[in-house]
Formats: C-alpha cells, structure tokens, sequence
C-alpha cells in the first residue's frame, strides 16, 4: 500500500504530461487517420520519459535540490536564463490549454459555452494549488484521472479486431493521409510524452515531498507505475479512435469526438465516465503546469519556493504562480481554440525540448552533485540515443508545421 500510495506523484505527472486536452484530440487524430501506426511513438515516449524522469527524481532525491535549480549553478545564468524564458512561455501556453479544456469538458457535462467556464476552470485551479496540501493534491487529481481507463474497457466491449489491430502496430504505414502528415503527427505525440514541465514538476515534487537517499526506490517505482499507466491510457484513446472514429472517416476536432467510442460502448454513463475522466486529466495538467511555471522562476531567481511554504514566506513564488494563471485565462479569453492552441504549443515544445533534457544529462553525470550515485553507462548510452531523437523532432517540428499546414 505505501509502494502504491507513493506513486500518486507519477502517476499525477504522467496522466497529465500524456493524456491533458493536447493529447485528448491527437491520440484522437491518429487512431482517426492512421489506426495504430503511430503506436512506436508512444512507447518511445514512455521509455524516454521514464528515463529522464528517473535521473531528474534522482538528483532531487540526492542532492535535496530541484532539476532547474542545479541548472542555473551548473551551467551558468546566462544559459539557465534562456532555458527559463523557453520554458516557463511553453508552461504558460501549455497552462492555457489544460485550463481550455477543463472548460470543455465541463461543457461536455453541462452544455454551457465554453468560455463562461474559462474563469471559473482558473479560479478553481488556483485555489487548489493555494489552500490543498501537495500530497492530497497529487492523489486525488492523479487516481481521479485512471477514470481514462473507460476507453479501454470501452476497447473490449466494442467488436474490435483484434488482428488487424496487431498488424497496425507491427506494420505502421500512411494510410493515404501522406507522410509529411504522418511526421507531424509524430513529433506533436512524442512532444507530449516529453513536455519540459514534466521533469520540473517531478523534481520539484520530490522536492516538496522531502525526499533523501532513502526514497530512491520509491520515486524509482512512481516512474516505473505512473508514466506506463499514462501511457497506457494514450495508447487506448489511439486504439478506441481506431476501432469507431477510423472506419467512419471522422476527423477528431473535438472532445465530444474523442468520446465517441465509450458513448457507442455505454451511452449515457459513458459520457459521463468520459466528460469526468477528461475534467481529471485537464485539472490535473493545469496544476502540474501552474507550479512548474512557479517553480522554474523561482528556482532561476533563488527565491523562496513550494506549496509547503505559506504564501507570506513565499510571496513571490505564490505571485508567479497566481499571474501565470492570469495570462492563461486572458490568453483563453481571446477565444482561440484550446485545441489549435495546444497543438502550437506542442510544436514549440518540440524546438524547446534540447534545453530542459540536455542539462539534466549533464547534471545526472556531475559526481560533485551525485556522488557514486551518477548515471551509469547503460543509463547514459539509452539517455544520448534518446536526446538524438528529442533533437530531431525539435529541428523537424517547425518545418512540418509548415509544409503540412499542421496535419492537414
């Protein structure tokens, strides 16, 4: 029971670092345009955030110290500052799409507009990351989004072929949607699995959870449990797209889509498992990016830190935090689209990410932070395969946006 309760901090960094309003519709799209194909993507996104986030849990759990925090120190402030002005615009934007899709699916339940409960979905984050203790915070919103797991009951009640499914995953191809589209769709899945604030959040986590030495198999064991069950549950919403949405020729441009298969599978309560699962994993997002945005800036600036800490001790980390929520409700309340909004942002994640995985490589390897507890040559040899790939996508991502009109 503690091995389980202790990986509440994974499995709330992975159902909202892979399944927030972002992945929702892209897990949708690429089931919808081409079945199982992209299947290999997902699961090199669970391997390499796993990897990551196991070397960014071991330096805090060592050293007492969040990722960003040795960032600075290690590589220098002029580096550390460009690392943080990425990150903390890419967290903020990330922010505004969670935030965008607690609304939609609150109106998925209730019928009302969207944009009316923009600001009620931003007051409500920020009093949860305001007044509800950190622990609760990552129990109730991590194991409050496992509801996903509807879609792959929902995988098995429906007539789903089995084999053909198989064959997707095994023999991957275009589909007839082209291959440029096929990539995009690649870079912006493996983007999500991947997202810099992931890694910050989890750090800092382990930060705020006062972890030592001692903790390391536990917050080895919150990677191991949290991020595949997030992965899990991506792969689902891939699979179910593929068995409904594909052979209707539905393209997924919404969240009542998504649905779609568990409504077929249970109707009514589907829908409502589906509108609550969905309300889980976007909340969820939106707190894990409302704090790494807090957290990022104030580890740069060495200010004070950490939902532990009162907001009078720790005003100006309480004060980023607050503004940050402000600007993604402002940038919602412009009325763009909190899907075509994360779908930007995963793009520009995708350039940002050499700056967030190279430095925790770096510091992973620094005995004088680490000690005898430093990478060892199987960690590191899977770490440099892994940040190849992240710089591919991130030197591929602006292009196919471009030459494919992002997906079309």
């Amino acid at each position: 029971m503690r091995k389980l309760l202790a990986a509440s901090l994974g499995i709330l960094s992975a159902v909202g670092g892979f399944v927030d309003i972002g992945d929702l519709v892209a897990a949708g799209q690429a089931g919808a345009r081409f079945g199982m194909a992209h299947t290999w993507v997902l699961l090199l996104g669970v391997v390499a955030i796993c990897a990551y986030a196991e070397m960014a849990g071991r330096i805090a759990a060592v050293t007492g110290r969040a990722v960003f925090d040795l960032i600075r120190e290690r590589l220098g402030a002029r580096v550390a500052l460009l690392n943080l002005i990425a990150s903390y615009l890419v967290t903020v934007i990330t922010l505004a799409a969670e935030l965008g899709g607690v609304a939609l699916a609150l109106r998925l339940a209730t019928g009302v507009p969207y944009l009316l409960w923009v600001p009620v979905a931003g007051l409500a984050v920020w009093l949860v990351l305001w007044r509800m203790r950190f622990q609760l915070m990552e129990r109730v919103f991590g194991l409050a989004g496992l509801a996903l797991v509807v879609f792959a009951v929902a995988l098995w009640w429906l007539p789903t072929d089995w084999a053909a499914l198989g064959r997707g995953v095994v023999l991957p191809t275009e589909s007839g949607q082209g291959w440029g589209a096929y990539w995009f769709i690649a870079v912006a899945l493996f983007a999500s699995t991947v997202s810099p604030y992931e890694v910050f959040f989890f750090s800092s986590g382990g930060v705020e959870e006062r972890w030592s030495p001692a903790d390391l198999a536990d917050a080895r064991f919150s990677v191991l449990v949290g991020f595949p069950i997030g992965g899990f549950l991506a792969l689902s919403l891939i699979a179910t797209a593929t068995v409904v949405l594909r052979p209707a020729g539905v393209t997924v441009s919404s969240l009542e889509q998504v649905a779609h298969p568990v409504v077929l599978a249970f109707g009514a309560a589907g829908l409502a498992v589906a509108a609550l699962a969905f309300f889980a994993v976007t909340f969820g997002a939106a707190l894990e990016t409302g704090l790494s945005a807090a957290y990022a800036a104030a580890q740069y600036f060495g200010w004070q830190w950490g939902k532990r800490v009162s907001p009078r001790e720790a005003a100006r980390f309480h004060t980023v935090l607050l503004v940050s929520v402000l600007l993604g409700v402002l940038l919602l309340l412009t009325t763009i689209d909190p899907v075509t909004l994360t779908e930007y942002m995963l793009i520009i994640s995708a350039v940002a990410l050499p700056l967030t995985y190279l430095p925790i490589l770096v510091v992973a390897n620094d005995r004088t932070y680490l000690g005898d507890r430093v990478n060892g040559r199987a960690l590191n040899l899977l770490g440099a395969v892994i940040l190849l790939v992240i710089l591919a996508a991130s030197i591929a991502a602006v292009p196919l946006a471009i030459g494919t009109r992002m997906g079309e």
